[in-house]
């Protein structure tokens, strides 16, 4: 009975034990490929000072890889579900290391900075080819935060703002080689390392097809609107936070970019524990609590309170609440969509939290520069996640895999 007993185990242990090696292989190249995805970002000062740019054109550059990468999940996430996450994952791995090599030649003009940044945005696809990959080695009691510690990868971005011009310091074109030698390695050792799961459904319809069905899903664009509200607001905030702290709290550069890594980490420090708390609880439960705490926090900010400490407390509980949702709603995403289609939703998804951060600071910048105040802004904010928190409460808890 005892030797039955193991032999029925090992497979099991086998099975556990290769889920976990493709999530940590997953989560580090999710990582790297995030950090080169920003590396033109933390260095766009640089950029605007030595070509001259206008405030626009410095937009654009930062703006093009983070709109060509988001809309590149798309098809990334299709292409995972028919080639496997063994063949995708160091394929774009290894090609995202061409655009960062490329940036070296292409510093000293813009049009040819705009082409670069075009084809960097690859590096931003690999969130949904490791979502699939996760999602198909772990049993749904352990998906949540499984897919919740990948999504930690986006963690890359701050990484990249943080240490990019640190090495740029000590060479101009040296973070770029850096980078591109970390894919290097990282490419061979995902070829080696990442398997798909042996029960993995192929589909044997066109690409085409499979994003058309995708999209005629009703949850795939429920999914979306709600991840673009949580993954949405950080982008945004990510983006617009040191502006804002330098505008209104009149903070130096260096003290509001510390700030705003702060308020980063915390999204990613949650963005698991919303996987986490969705193995537990109805994953529309913890998205609806999380949006709502955001809420609650926007409606307290937009009474622009002292930064120490209510300001400091409220923008935290904000990114808590956020980076939660985000890991909430991927595990909602596993629970209805059919197994064979989550890649190519997860696709859409992912694409469209990405491009939900681009509106947000636009409107905030906008209404400052006509009303002089960000309370609106924040309004805005509060009523969005609001809407969002009742929706998931609403609908999103009733659903199932075959709705």
């Amino acid at each position: 009975m005892e030797t039955t007993s193991q032999h029925t185990s090992s497979p099991d242990r086998k099975q556990s034990a290769a889920a976990y090696r493709n999530l940590i292989v997953a989560t580090i190249g999710f990582t790297l490929t995030f950090w080169a995805w920003n590396l033109i970002s933390p260095l766009s000062g640089d950029f605007k000072e030595r070509l001259g740019l206008s405030d626009f054109q410095q937009s654009l550059l930062v703006a093009v890889p983070v709109l060509v990468g988001s809309l590149g999940r798309i098809p990334a996430g299709a292409l995972t579900d028919k080639f496997g996450a063994k063949l995708m994952f160091p394929a774009v791995s290894a090609l995202t290391i061409l655009p960062v090599l490329l940036l070296i030649p292409a510093r000293n003009s813009y049009g040819a900075m705009l082409a670069v940044g075009f084809l960097l945005g690859l590096g931003g696809t690999t969130f949904a080819i490791g979502i699939p990959l996760v999602n198909s080695w772990f049993p749904p009691a352990k998906r949540g935060l499984a897919l919740g510690v990948f999504g930690m990868g986006m963690g890359g971005v701050a990484l990249s703002g943080y240490f990019t011009p640190r090495i740029a310091k000590h060479g101009e074109t040296l973070p770029f080689w850096i980078v591109a030698g970390a894919l290097l390695v990282y490419s061979v050792i995902a070829a080696v390392m990442i398997t798909d799961h042996p029960g993995r459904s192929v589909p044997t319809d066109s690409l085409g097809h499979r994003l058309g069905q995708a999209g005629r899903l009703r949850v795939t664009w429920e999914l979306s609107a709600l991840y673009a509200i949580g993954f949405g607001g950080i982008v945004a905030f990510g983006v617009y936070l040191p502006t804002y702290l330098k505008t209104w709290y009149e903070m130096s550069p260096t003290e509001a970019g510390t700030k705003a890594a702060g308020f980063a980490l915390v999204t990613v420090v949650f963005r698991p524990i919303g996987g986490w708390l969705s193995d537990r609880v109805h994953p529309a439960l913890v998205t609806a609590g999380a949006l709502l705490l955001a809420a609650l926090m926007a409606i307290l900010q937009a009474f622009d309170p002292s930064l120490d400490p209510v300001g400091t407390i409220a923008l935290l509980c904000m990114a808590a609440g956020l980076g939660t949702a985000s890991g909430s709603v991927f595990a909602l995403v596993s629970q209805v969509t059919p197994q064979a289609k989550v890649g190519s939703v997860t696709g859409i998804v992912g694409a469209m939290g990405g491009l939900g951060g681009f509106v947000p600071p636009l409107v905030m910048g906008a209404i400052y520069s006509a009303k002089d105040s960000y309370s609106i802004g924040f309004m805005l904010l509060s009523d969005l996640a609001l809407a969002g928190a009742v929706y998931s409460y609403g609908r999103m808890r009733n659903l199932r895999r075959d709705s």
